[in-house]
């Protein structure tokens, strides 16, 4: 499934090739047609990331959410003024990489016939957008997307989103910085409220949205963080460091396009993706990057659980 880095860096997709244009919006598959007729030829006011899920706004006070779950993805193309990724999904291998960019030489002439099971499409004068295999598509009021949203925990990437808003001459800094600073101690109380095993809670997307698989492990480790300890245990200063350091990465990760958690001197020798890109993900069986410990393995809550017992002490029983 897309982490949150990957929604994120659609909703810029979105605001980038869309924003404040008037779409044309259909379901050539016909499963997603009557809720396509409500925003078909409206402009695109707004495009928002929260966690795993995608808002985008409509001038007729509707919104459009997808949430791409394990098997959907966005495919773009258009002409030279419709720049970008020209696939943002699922992964297919190991880790997560988009293909880019999307733009076409020569002369644009509208989209190409669908190709497959294509859910919702939207379409400017300039390209074009095709989602296949989401999770959920569904076109709700202002009121019901924000419900939504109110049962999401916050996300680490609220402060790459201002910075994002920010360059688009949106906002102030001091207002971002304030939203930023009030999801980081949201987090916090959370995490001070929950009795399961930290490497669980992360996963939690009502305590945090956006973190999947990869990167629950990847900042665990990085923190020294037993995934077995039980997260109220969490110092405020570890739980917020936690934090830090689980924003830091994703906003690489919005920049990249890719998932790489291991810092420049712990990375071996070779390609640097997906070889030498992360510390326990994938990694059972094998050395750890930082001592002489082997990368472990355990299924926890019906997901793969990666943590290396040498930098990550036990702090409680284990299955």
């Amino acid at each position: 499934m897309p982490e949150g880095h990957s929604v994120h860096r659609l909703s810029r997709q979105f605001d980038d090739v869309f924003g404040g244009q008037v779409l044309t919006i259909s379901s050539p598959q016909g499963r997603f047609a009557p809720a396509a007729a409500l925003i078909d030829g409206q402009r695109l006011i707004s495009s928002r990331a929260h966690g795993k899920q995608l808002f985008l706004g409509f001038g007729n006070d509707l919104v459009l959410r997808v949430h791409l779950g394990l098997y959907g993805a966005w495919s773009f193309g258009g002409d030279e003024h419709f720049s970008g990724a020209s696939s943002i999904g699922a992964p297919r291998k190991v880790g997560e990489r988009e293909q880019g960019p999307a733009a076409a030489p020569g002369p644009y002439n509208g989209p190409p016939e669908p190709v497959g099971m294509v859910r919702a499409r939207l379409v400017s004068a300039h390209g074009w957008a095709d989602l296949r295999g989401p999770s959920a598509c569904e076109v709700l009021t202002v009121e019901q997307a924000l419900a939504v949203r109110a049962k999401l925990g916050p996300d680490p990437l609220v402060a790459a989103a201002g910075e994002f808003e920010l360059s688009k001459g949106r906002g102030s800094a001091q207002a971002h910085q304030a939203d930023a600073r009030t999801a980081r101690k949201d987090f916090v109380a959370r995490l001070s409220r929950k009795r399961t095993p930290i490497g669980t809670t992360l996963m939690d997307q009502g305590v945090l949205a956006g973190v999947g698989n990869i990167y629950r492990a990847e900042a665990l480790f990085r923190r020294g963080i037993d995934p077995f300890m039980v997260a109220s245990e969490l110092s405020v200063r570890a739980a917020g460091m936690l934090w830090d350091d689980i924003a830091e990465i994703m906003s690489d990760g919005v920049r990249d396009g890719k998932i790489i958690t291991t810092r420049v001197n712990d990375r071996g020798a070779g390609d640097l993706w997906p070889d030498n890109a992360y510390y326990t993900y994938q990694r059972q069986g094998r050395g750890c990057r930082l001592c002489s410990a082997t990368i472990a393995l355990a299924e926890v809550g019906g997901r793969k659980l990666y943590w290396c017992p040498g930098c990550q002490r036990v702090k409680s029983s284990r299955p």
